[in-house]
């Protein structure tokens, strides 16, 4: 996994909130997927699934973690009403690209967390973190997903 320094813009995204544990948002992306495909959410250039992680859970409690399963929209594009607004905020993050079981992920966020952003010196900056999900899980094994990390710098 090799870190690399992005720019990236602030997003609109079309979301199920999940409040506990980030290992346990699956439910919120199920059910997220199925009101997208059905409101054609998908259609829009540049859609994509993404997670929102908004707390640090080494200092957060896991019962209050805040997260978000979201498709990225296009401004003026329309919500369905099972879904929220969210905003998920630009700027430098640092960012990875996991291959493989989204089991394995919580793996790949230690290893950016304790070896590749203090190697390179980085300072996490409060905004949230996210998971831009690159290819789908209904059309490639679990070893061939793609996932990239993106944690927000200074």
């Amino acid at each position: 996994m090799e870190l690399t320094v992005k720019n990236l813009s602030s997003m609109r995204l079309a979301a199920v909130l999940h409040t506990g544990a980030y290992n346990q948002i699956g439910p919120a992306f199920r059910k997220l997927g199925a009101i997208g495909a059905g409101a054609r959410l998908f259609a829009h250039p540049d859609a994509m699934m993404i997670g929102v992680y908004k707390d640090d859970p080494r200092t957060t409690p896991v019962d209050q973690l805040r997260s978000a399963a979201g498709i990225v929209i296009p401004e003026g594009a329309k919500i369905p009403a099972e879904l929220v607004e969210e905003r998920a905020p630009g700027g430098r993050f640092a960012c990875a690209t996991h291959h493989g079981s989204y089991e394995t992920l919580p793996d790949a966020w230690n290893k950016l967390w304790s070896e590749l952003i203090p190697a390179g010196g980085y300072q996490r900056r409060t905004a949230p973190s996210y998971e831009r999900y690159i290819n789908d899980p209904s059309q490639v094994k679990a070893a061939d997903l793609l996932t990239e990390i993106c944690i927000p710098i200074e």
